[in-house]
């Protein structure tokens, strides 16, 4: 079965750095696009970032970019967020999914906290 395993939250500074990793299994990895959301309390899901199938084109939340980077590895069936710069509002749980626009399955999540 199709299963998204999110790893590498935490409680991190005010202009710290986490990357996110999210293993993938029970499918053909490299045959799907993959997407980061979050989701802060009382807020709805965001889209985060987008990457492509053959991780070629990605795609952020304007509020994300420039500080955030997704990529893949398809050999390792795993996509990953790098967070840079992170800020107090980046506090959320964060979740990896399969597709892009209206994903079909989710992990878990991961914590992310950012405070001092």
């Amino acid at each position: 079965q199709v299963q998204l395993v999110e790893s590498g939250g935490g409680l991190v500074q005010p202009g710290g750095s986490l990357r996110l990793s999210c293993a993938a299994s029970g499918f053909t990895f490299s045959s799907y696009p993959m997407s980061w959301y979050r989701q802060a309390p009382g807020k709805e899901r965001e889209l985060v970032a987008t990457i492509s199938r053959s991780g070629g084109t990605t795609m952020y939340a304007d509020s994300m970019e420039g500080r955030f980077t997704i990529s893949r590895d398809n050999a390792e069936n795993t996509v990953y967020l790098q967070m840079n710069n992170l800020k107090p509002e980046d506090t959320a749980v964060y979740y990896c999914s399969r597709g892009w626009g209206n994903p079909d399955y989710w992990g878990q999540g991961t914590q992310v906290t950012v405070s001092s």
